[in-house]
């Protein structure tokens, strides 16, 4: 496989990668000034709910260190070992991440459930709520700003370290709330809020663990994606339709595939080279994806009775329930050979009797013919 990698792109990474640098570097500032005033405030007014809250900061401080060390190593280039780069790395630090905030709600959880059964009194201060409302206004700039950043550059950790920090935002609320309610009724939620918190926490590790784990396990690519490459090898003059497009991710930047384009069946081999040449860098260009490999779909083109045989077969499948596409339709008269290959819904209760129950119908419809169809998946 030839390496795609120009200036541009290359660049264009480096850039990436210092944005999220410098983003992750705002976060751990903001957080761990947060956490100091926090744990302050904590100990001083016996506050569990501010302490766990302090200990949430410090734990988002973590995450943003552990962000920088993937994106650096994640930017590696490739070598021997690993051909193909160190791109899903990323994927690999935003698991550690999630295992720290799940870490930091399990313990939260102990802690809150200790002050339940044994009660401590708040103390705040003026200034101590000030200090809680003010990181509010911080945690809610800082989510936005960091959430942003992290959709412009497309890097998971950065998304969620925002959404983290909106969230955070909403929790240091109800801490304050909770003191307010304390200093005004004389009521103290302290511990209860703080078993709030930690549930949170918990429910958002789990939430970062899950989109992780999906993206190492390889999950299905936006369709506004797919359709944007599909509508750029469509661009090929010759080229009368995509399909079965792969991509394989390799991370969040860095997408490898390969497609079957459908073309007549009177190009010769060195015009067939010459369009998935062009293919190839046209993608690449557009999208940034390299296509490693592109097979071909042949169409007849100099016969009627078998556009006839097309739009028959067409009905006949389309007909039933569950069938999404159908496509590589090709007619081989002199050796009696029919092709074709149908997509069928995930959703159905049992997609290979329906296969076979289309693949029936179609044999019976041609006995003369050998049919080769292939259930194909809905990628």
């Amino acid at each position: 496989m030839a390496e795609h990698t120009s200036p541009d792109v290359a660049e264009a990474q480096g850039s990436r990668d210092n944005v999220i640098v410098r983003t992750s570097i705002i976060g751990i500032i903001a957080n761990v000034f947060l956490a100091g005033f926090k744990a302050a405030i904590g100990l001083l007014s016996h506050s569990i709910a501010v302490t766990l809250d302090a200990v949430n900061n410090l734990s988002d401080a973590l995450s943003s260190v552990i962000t920088i060390v993937g994106t650096k190593l994640a930017g590696k280039q490739p070598d021997q070992k690993h051909p193909l780069g160190y791109g899903r790395i990323e994927y690999l630090s935003a698991m550690v991440v999630a295992a720290i905030v799940l870490y930091a709600g399990v313990t939260s959880l102990v802690e809150s459930v200790k002050k339940i059964i044994h009660p401590e009194t708040a103390d705040y201060s003026t200034v101590s709520l000030i200090i809680i409302a003010s990181a509010v206004v911080v945690k809610l700039l800082l989510g936005r700003y960091v959430k942003s950043v992290g959709k412009k550059v497309n890097s998971g950790s950065l998304v969620a370290s925002g959404s983290d920090a909106l969230f955070d935002a909403i929790l240091s609320a109800s801490v304050l709330l909770s003191a307010i309610v304390y200093l005004v009724w004389g009521l103290s939620l302290e511990a209860w809020v703080g078993a709030v918190i930690a549930v949170f926490i918990i429910r958002s590790g789990f939430e970062m663990l899950s989109d992780t784990l999906d993206d190492i396990l390889g999950k299905r690519i936006e369709s506004d994606v797919t359709n944007a490459i599909k509508a750029t090898i469509c661009q090929e003059p010759q080229v009368t339709g995509a399909y079965d497009l792969i991509l394989h991710s390799y991370g969040p930047e860095d997408l490898i595939g390969s497609v079957h384009v459908e073309v007549p069946d009177t190009l010769t081999a060195d015009e067939l080279d010459a369009m998935e040449r062009r293919i190839v860098q046209r993608v690449f260009l557009a999208h940034g994806v390299v296509l490693t490999g592109i097979s071909i779909y042949a169409t007849n083109t100099k016969d009627a009775e078998v556009a006839a045989m097309r739009k028959h077969v067409t009905e006949l499948v389309t007909a039933h329930p569950g069938v999404l596409q159908i496509h590589g339709f090709y007619v081989d008269k002199v050796n009696k050979l029919l092709q074709l290959d149908v997509i069928l819904d995930f959703g159905l209760q049992d997609r290979q009797q329906t296969f076979e129950a289309i693949r029936s119908e179609v044999a019976a419809a041609y006995p003369d013919y050998h049919l080769a169809m292939t259930m194909d998946i809905d990628i």
